[in-house]
C-alpha cells in the first residue's frame, strides 16, 4: 500500500476541498489491510419519535472536517499508528428493517473478517442489533459499554420487537453480550413505569445514571470500566447521552443529560480497553443548530479511535 492511511496536508490541501469522506481520510471500497474500517448506516426506520438519523453518516462526515489528526489530551497522531479509512456506506433498504439488518451484518461481518475494527456511523440505534450480531460472530459474547439516555430494552413497541427502543434486550437474548460486563452510562428521564429498568437489573447490567455523574464526576464511572480490562468490548454512543443544550439534533432528546466535555472524558476512560468495533449513533441533522451534534458525534469518533490507536506503537 503506497498511499498513506492518514488525512491531507491542512497546510497544502484546505479543509474544504476534496471528497467528504470521514477527516478527508481514503476512501476504501474494500476493508483489506485496515485496523479500522468507517462504515455509514443510512437508516432511522427504526425511531419512535423524530427522524432524519438517516442523514446522520453524511453531516458527520461533513463536520470531521474541522478535526486535526493530533490528540493532546491522550498524545497520540492515531493515523501514524493505525490504517484507518472510509468505507463509504451500508446500502440500507428504507423501506424493510429487516432487509436493513441483514444488510449491515453483512457489510460488518466483511470488516471483521478482514481484521479491522468496524466504526459504524448511523443511523438510528436499532442498527447496533446487527452490528453486535456481526462482532459476536467474531468475537464471541462481548462486554458492552453504552452511552445512551435510555437503557433500549424495552419488549415491543406497537407490536414490533425491532426498534431503536430494544436493540440491547434483543441482543442479550441472542446471547451476543454478557450483561455482568456491561455498563450504560447517562441514563436518565422519565419512563413508562417502575418496571422499566427490571429487565436490565435482572440480568445484572451496571447502570450509571447521568445524576450520579453530575453528583460524583466522571471518576466515579472509571472502575465500572476498569472491570472489563482483558474482554473485548463492543462500544455503543448514542448521541442522546449527551444533553440537548449540547447535542439537540437527535430523535428522542432528554434533558439532564452529559455536558460534551464529560462525554469526551469519558470516552477518553475506555482507554486500555480492547475494543473490537463501535458505533455512534442518532445524529438527526433536520433537527440541529449550527451543526454542533453532528461536529460532537464526529469528535467522539475521533476520540474513539485515538483511544484504539494507544494499543499500537508509533509508526506501526
Amino acid at each position: 500500500m503506497t498511499e498513506p492511511f492518514e488525512p491531507p496536508n491542512a497546510f497544502r490541501s484546505p479543509r474544504f476541498a476534496q471528497l467528504s469522506t470521514f477527516m478527508r481520510l481514503p476512501y476504501a471500497r474494500y476493508p483489506a489491510g485496515l485496523d479500522v474500517a468507517i462504515l455509514g448506516i443510512p437508516f432511522d426506520g427504526g425511531v419512535s419519535f423524530r427522524s432524519g438519523a438517516r442523514f446522520g453518516p453524511k453531516e458527520i462526515r461533513s463536520n470531521s472536517l474541522l478535526i486535526r489528526p493530533y490528540n493532546p489530551v491522550l498524545r497520540t497522531l492515531p493515523f501514524s499508528r493505525l490504517r484507518v479509512a472510509d468505507c463509504g456506506d451500508v446500502d440500507t433498504n428504507p423501506m424493510d428493517i429487516l432487509d436493513t439488518y441483514r444488510r449491515v451484518e453483512e457489510a460488518v461481518g466483511r470488516i471483521l473478517a478482514a481484521g479491522a475494527v468496524p466504526a459504524c456511523v448511523g443511523g438510528d440505534h436499532s442498527l447496533s442489533l446487527p452490528i453486535l450480531r456481526a462482532v459476536a460472530g467474531a468475537h464471541g459474547r462481548v462486554a458492552l459499554v453504552h452511552f445512551d439516555s435510555h437503557q433500549d430494552m424495552w419488549e415491543e413497541y406497537f407490536g414490533n420487537r425491532y426498534f431503536h427502543g430494544t436493540p440491547f434486550r434483543r441482543a442479550l437474548e441472542e446471547g451476543l453480550y454478557d450483561p455482568r460486563a456491561t455498563v450504560q452510562v447517562g441514563i436518565r428521564g422519565p419512563v413508562y413505569s417502575d418496571r422499566d429498568f427490571a429487565f436490565g437489573a435482572e440480568h445484572g447490567v451496571t447502570v450509571v445514571r447521568a445524576e450520579e455523574v453530575h453528583r460524583h464526576g466522571e471518576e466515579s464511572v472509571r472502575p465500572h470500566l476498569e472491570r472489563l480490562r482483558g474482554r473485548k468490548v463492543y462500544v455503543s454512543f448514542d448521541i442522546d447521552s449527551v444533553d440537548p443544550a449540547f447535542a439537540p439534533g437527535t430523535g428522542t432528546p432528554e434533558v439532564g443529560g452529559l455536558t460534551s466535555a464529560q462525554a469526551l472524558e469519558l470516552v477518553r476512560m475506555l482507554a486500555g480497553l480492547e475494543i473490537v468495533g463501535f458505533d455512534i449513533v442518532e445524529v438527526s441533522p433536520p433537527y440541529d443548530q449550527s451543526g454542533i451534534t453532528a461536529m460532537l458525534a464526529a469528535n467522539v469518533l475521533f476520540e474513539l479511535i485515538a483511544v484504539i490507536s494507544l494499543s499500537r506503537p508509533a509508526g506501526s
